[in-house]
């Protein structure tokens, strides 16, 4: 099992890495002027295709990944 927990491990820092590099690369957020005007924005309604909207979905995988390979690597038997 001792290879499981290495290749587990660099998986781990890999995904430890690319989370770091996607949470810093998104803008804040900050409401801006949209919210003054209402917020049901062009920007609002579309954002989910924007490449803001994909870093949102990237961090989401990516802490799932983050969480699952924590446990799996903090069990006993691996």
């Amino acid at each position: 099992m001792g290879i499981l927990r290495i290749v587990l491990t660099i998986i781990f820092v890999l995904v430890s890495l690319a989370l770091t590099v996607i949470v810093l690369a998104q803008e804040g957020k900050s409401a801006g002027l949209g919210a003054i005007a209402g917020g049901n924005s062009f920007w609002e309604q579309n954002k989910g295709r924007s490449k803001e909207g994909q870093y949102v979905l990237y961090t989401k995988i990516l802490a799932v990944a983050f969480i699952v390979l924590a446990l799996l690597l903090n069990m006993s038997f691996i």
